[in-house]
């Protein structure tokens, strides 16, 4: 299928082929019949694209000074490599558009095949020939709402929302100051409502077409007089700025205008430099809508399809949308006449040469059009590259999961890794799939993962998904007789981890699955706890690999805080950050001392309402008698190094510092090894690949990857049952 992009590195926008993709539960798959372009949020995303990078830094001082405390801690490259991967990422345009549902995923109750839906939200709504979209981001057409007028359903709910936070009762006065397409919506809104509504707008051709639509306005210079003309002097119960400039003069007027006690709000971009005077004698209630309605920004909403109760929350986002196109069906919100330019999505590109004034022509509502034809949905879903021919390699591999892990960390290093042959690489979305297949070279990107799983050229699957698909994941492809990478962690509950042990048992049970040729048979599995791959791990490891005593371990991470909107907080998806990510510590220790904990006692601080039990202290015991302590923290300042490890064997001290150096106390001497950053994943990719290669044991023995992965569950539990846990 045709998708406009915008290439953030180099600015530009350009409409490439991607694989249509393929609906999870909750979504459905829609053919898209008109989209629109937005001449604000869009525009600004193009311009900003379009900027040198010394620009770009100009435009973002908060994003410079993350980088530089990244590039303190982790050195100049790997900090610069960083920065390019994500400004390599392509953006995917739009957020408002109309057409047909043609599939449904599961859970979809409500919505049916042939359906004509409203579609909404960024990364969804896109300009593309098909899109997966929510529940809660769909709403059904009134039979006489038309998709041109449909695709304005997003934008008519934004200003939806802003007249709704303004408060206004019927027959009292309202300004709308900016006519642009939110302005000119607004105003219907305001006069549907029965009140009583101007418009004020710089351009003169505006406030014919607000004319037209039988509604009064003026130019900006007949403002002040005019609004008190039209309320008798007393000013207006409520204006309503939808205008998109730096400028403060918006603001200004509405203060000049709006009556004492009145409500402002701002539903576009504008100066916010308040006249203190005019806010203050007046005492001026000061609103910024916040987009489409409550719902807006929440996950559980918008991508878990969790609705909140009407009596509770009258109108959220999506029953924003369904009084927008029932608007539409009563003529009570007319848009066509608000249609300035059409574009074929094979066109696309020309609308942004419009919006952002390289083609020198008036704008108001810019629409993208698609054909009708509904293509082959399954061949649709490969979209393949011209790549040279490659020489045997070992490893077949296949990826699942595309995102900025695979693209920043593990797909550089396999590219560059003779064992490693690239076939084929799966994101539901198919965007991200056609990026990374283009950019590392592999023969083609689909979004459908069973593809992957069931193509016959491929040996190894790469699992680089969101943590929750992981341990179905690894089954299904050992399942298919696959080699399997899964990015950590090898499952976030007890249910999934069981699932995998089934299927190793399965395969000539745990202990066969050990020995050489009938792990080669049936498939390897491996986790990526590259850590303990790391050039200084292994040096530490080999320093105490003789010891005859227990050891003492404490590892200190400064995880930094992630707020609890992110998809790795959420316990359904990401499992926690101590299942997610702290398994990388425990599997650390369970490295060094040569065997997985047999208990656990953790303790975490207060959450206090900012934190999701992710300060925790963890106190592990080992089958050898060893300690360790693994302290988990995200209350820290970033700017510091993140990892920390010291272990006391046997009358030496090694202190272990964010894998760029290793000191080693012994007998009053002191020697420090030190160089770049190596937290382990080129080598443990390359050891991977050995072991499928000679057909030897697995590069983690399988009991450590579950012991490792059930010690993270007991530190949960020992956490809200206040006691040890043994694992």
């Amino acid at each position: 299928m045709k998708q406009l992009l915008q290439h953030v590195k180099n600015g530009q926008t350009v409409i490439e082929e991607i694989p249509i993709p393929t609906p999870r539960e909750g979504q459905a798959l829609v053919k898209v019949s008109a989209s629109l372009v937005s001449a604000g949020t869009e525009r600004m995303v193009v311009e900003f694209a379009e900027k040198s990078l010394v620009g770009k830094a100009r435009s973002r001082p908060d994003l410079v000074r993350q980088t530089l405390d990244k590039a303190k801690r982790e050195g100049v490259m790997p900090t610069v490599q960083a920065v390019f991967n994500r400004l390599d990422q392509p953006m995917a345009l739009g957020y408002s558009s109309a057409g047909t549902i043609i599939a449904l995923g599961k859970n979809m109750g409500g919505f049916k095949v042939g359906q004509r839906v409203a579609c909404a939200g960024g990364g969804y709504a896109t300009h593309a020939e098909y899109n997966v979209v929510p529940r809660n981001l769909l709403t059904p057409l009134p039979k006489n709402v038309d998709f041109e007028s449909a695709a304005f359903t997003t934008l008519g709910a934004i200003a939806l929302h802003g007249f709704r936070l303004a408060e206004p009762q019927l027959g009292e006065n309202v300004a709308v100051i900016g006519l642009g397409l939110l302005g000119l919506m607004t105003i219907q809104f305001a006069a549907a409502a029965g009140c009583n509504v101007l418009g004020i707008d710089l351009d003169p051709k505006r406030i014919k077409l607000a004319e037209g639509l039988g509604l009064k306005a003026v130019t900006r210079p007949q403002a002040e007089s005019a609004s008190q003309a039209f309320t008798a002097n007393r000013g207006f119960d409520s204006v309503i700025i939808c205008a998109d400039t730096s400028s403060n003069d918006p603001v200004e007027l509405a203060g000049v205008i709006a009556r004492d006690r009145a409500k402002v709000v701002a539903t576009g971009a504008v100066g916010l430099n308040f006249p203190r005077k005019i806010y203050y004698e007046k005492e001026i209630s000061f609103i910024n809508s916040r987009s489409y309605g409550p719902g807006r920004y929440d996950a559980n909403y918008e991508e878990n399809g969790e609705d909140y109760p009407i009596g509770y929350v009258r109108w959220t986002e999506g029953r924003n949308f369904q009084a927008v196109v029932e608007m539409m069906a009563s003529d009570k919100l007319k848009v066509q006449p608000l249609i300035s330019h059409r574009f074929p999505i094979e066109e696309g590109v020309k609308a942004y040469e419009v919006i952002t004034g390289k083609k020198k022509e008036p704008f108001l509502g810019v629409l993208l059009t698609y054909g009708d034809e509904v293509g082959k949905l399954e061949s649709s879903k490969v979209v393949r590259f011209n790549v040279p021919t490659f020489k045997p390699a070992t490893c077949k591999l296949g990826v699942l999961g595309a995102g900025l892990y695979a693209n920043a960390t593990l797909l550089p290093i396999i590219k560059n890794n003779k064992d490693f042959e690239l076939v084929g690489i799966a994101s539901s979305g198919g965007l991200h799939a056609q990026h990374s297949g283009k950019k590392f070279g592999f023969q083609y990107a689909t979004s459908s993962n069973d593809d992957i799983l069931n193509d016959p050229k491929i040996n190894t699957v790469a699992i680089l998904t969101r943590h929750d698909s992981h341990a179905d994941l690894a089954v299904k492809a050992l399942k298919a007789g696959k080699h399997v990478f899964v990015e950590k962690p090898l499952a976030i509950d007890l249910t999934g981890l069981n699932k995998v042990i089934k299927q190793l048992t399965t395969d000539h049970g745990l202990q066969t699955a050990k020995q050489g040729q009938s792990s080669m048979v049936n498939g390897l599995l491996t986790v990526g706890f590259n850590r303990r791959f790391a050039p200084l791990a292994q040096q530490l490891k080999s320093s105490i690999v003789n010891r005859q005593s227990s050891m003492y371990l404490h590892y200190r991470i400064n995880a930094g805080y992630i707020p609890f909107n992110h998809w790795t907080q959420d316990p359904a998806l990401g499992g926690g950050r101590i299942i997610g990510e702290a398994c990388h510590f425990i599997d650390m220790l369970t490295f060094l001392v040569g065997a997985p904990p047999i208990s656990v006692n953790a303790h975490a601080l207060p959450n206090a309402g900012k934190y999701r039990e992710d300060n925790v202290s963890m106190t592990f015991t080992f089958p050898d008698g060893s300690i360790g302590v693994v302290d988990y923290l995200a209350n820290g300042d970033k700017s510091m190094p993140k990892e920390r490890l010291e272990v006391f064997c046997e009358g030496t001290i090694a202190v272990l510092d964010d894998y760029v150096s290793l000191t080693m106390v012994k007998d009053g001497k002191k020697t420090v090894q030190s160089g770049a950053q190596d937290k382990g994943w080129k080598a443990e990719m390359t050891a991977f690949a050995k072991a499928i290669r000679e057909g030897t044991e697995p590069p983690i023995p399988y009991e450590q990857l579950i012991g490792v992965t059930k010690s993270t569950f007991a530190v949960m539990e020992s956490i809200r049952q206040k006691r040890t846990m043994d694992i």
